[in-house]
Parts: C-alpha cells; structure tokens; sequence
C-alpha cells in the first residue's frame, strides 16, 4: 500500500499537469465539437441539396478515418503546408473534426424524433428553417439525445489519450514518463483510471440531473 501511494506522492507534479492537460484537451474539444457537430446536423436536414450533400460526405469520410490518422496529419502533414501550430492545437482540432461526425449523428437521431408536424405549422405561420431548427426543434431534439451525447462525450474523453503519442503531456503520457524514472507500471495505469472516473463522475451527474429535470418538465 505504501508503494502504490507513494507512486502518487512522489509524481504529484507530473500527475497534476497531465490532468490538467486532458481537461483542457476535453473542455476545448467538447465545446468546440457540440457546435461544429449541431451544425453538422443542420446541414444534414436542410432544405439545400449541396449542405446536405457536404454533412453527409463528412459524417461518411471522418467516421470511416481512423483518430489516429487524423492525429498524424494534423501533427507532420500540416507544418508541411508550412502552416505553424502547437501540438496541443494540432491535438485540440484533431479531437474536434473526429468527435463532430458522431455528434452531428446523434443530434440528427434527435431531430428526427421531432414530429414533423411541429415544423410544417412552424412553417406555415412564416418561420424560416433556421428559426424552426433553433426555436422548435433543437431544443426538444436535445432533451432526447442526452444519454448518447454523454457516451460520445465520454468517449471523447477517453480519446484525449491518443495525444499522448504525438508529444502532448496529457494523462495517457504519464506511464512513459513514470516508466523512465523506474516506477512501477500497475501502480500508475491504477492511479490514471481513478482519475478518469473522476473526470467522468460529473459527466454522469449531469446526465442524470437534466433527465429528471426534462422528464418533470413533460
């Protein structure tokens, strides 16, 4: 027991910034990924045959790239265009551009579950599509789409991990790093999974608190 403590006290530091990196790696990504992902799925029910045509060739194309793939290019082939970017950026897009697809999937199951009639009386009284995807049917979508938007999420989350391999010190570096310095490797895999279900735990939460929030609210 004092061997598996002390490998969290004596790498308290390295610990603490890999953390903190993978929250700011998800916060950046996340925020960044519910909006490109919402207008994803916008572009997918629109009325404009090329919109629909450009999601549909996204969602298609990022799904079927594997994240590392995407990692890479946005690691070595994007300073080839001679385009400067940190690695924690280049981490922070690739993250994003993956992540939308599934997103814009999930918020499109919830468009869907909409009934269409809502819109066409929306419609009729001279709304414009924006208006009835921003008024009437995003806000009832997103209320059915929670538990697979917290899954994509945490999925995300997990992904942060893969940046590990393309210099970010993130959580999924620390067992390299703890390796080099001779440390145990079961130990520290222990300490990151507990810390990733402490990232979690709030993630769950809220999933909870909106569902019997919006379950009341029906």
């Amino acid at each position: 027991m004092g061997d598996f403590l002390r490998v969290l006290t004596d790498n308290r530091s390295l610990f603490v910034d890999g953390f903190l990196t993978t929250v700011k790696l998800f916060a950046i990504a996340s925020a960044s990924c519910l909006l490109w992902g919402t207008l994803l799925a916008a572009m997918r029910v629109s009325p404009i045959p090329a919109l629909r045509v450009f999601g549909g060739v996204y969602v298609q194309l990022v799904r079927n790239t594997p994240l590392t793939l995407l990692f890479a290019f946005m690691v070595f082939g994007v300073p080839k265009l001679e385009i400067n970017i940190s690695f924690f950026r280049s981490a922070c897009i690739a993250l994003l551009v993956y992540t939308s697809a599934f997103v814009c999937e999930v918020v499109r199951s919830g468009i869907n579950t909409v009934d269409q009639g809502q819109g066409e009386a929306a419609r009729a009284i001279g709304m414009t599509f924006i208006q009835v995807l921003a008024l009437i049917v995003l806000p009832q979508a997103f209320r059915a789409i929670v538990p697979p938007l917290v899954s994509v999420l945490n999925a995300l989350l997990k992904n942060t991990t893969v940046a590990a391999g393309f210099s970010v010190l993130e959580a999924g570096a620390i067992p390299a790093y703890l390796s080099e310095r001779g440390e145990k490797q079961t130990p520290t895999l222990i300490w990151i999974t507990i810390g990733f279900l402490v990232l979690v735990f709030p993630l769950v939460s809220t999933q909870r608190v909106l569902e019997r929030r919006w379950r009341g609210s029906r």
